[in-house]
């Protein structure tokens, strides 16, 4: 499975995590709403489960483009390394 379809399941798995929330408190609404306090707490667990895992989707988007900004930067690092390693071995040998 190649990164961005792992990347897009990952985010197909958070939209029906938010529609599970959304759907049980629908479910739960008709005996929460009979006291104000059990509708906030509700309406109040509802949104807390949603944001953590939009913050927890965004800690993902957030680490996967570091990684990738790491991954070209490394890339350059590697190329220079080798350059310098390639000057240093194409001077004069132990044969001169």
């Amino acid at each position: 499975m190649t990164k961005a379809s792992l990347h897009l399941l990952k985010g197909v798995g958070y939209l029906i995590s938010t529609l599970s929330v959304v759907l049980l408190a629908i479910v739960s609404w008709s005996s929460a709403s009979k006291s104000p306090l059990l509708t906030i707490c509700l309406l109040f667990g509802a949104a807390a489960s949603i944001v953590g895992m939009f913050c927890r989707w965004l800690t993902y988007e957030i680490e996967n483009r570091q990684e990738g900004k790491r991954g070209v930067r490394g890339g350059h690092e590697v190329r220079r390394t080798w350059r310098r390693v390639s000057r240093l071995s194409s001077g004069p040998g132990p044969q001169d």
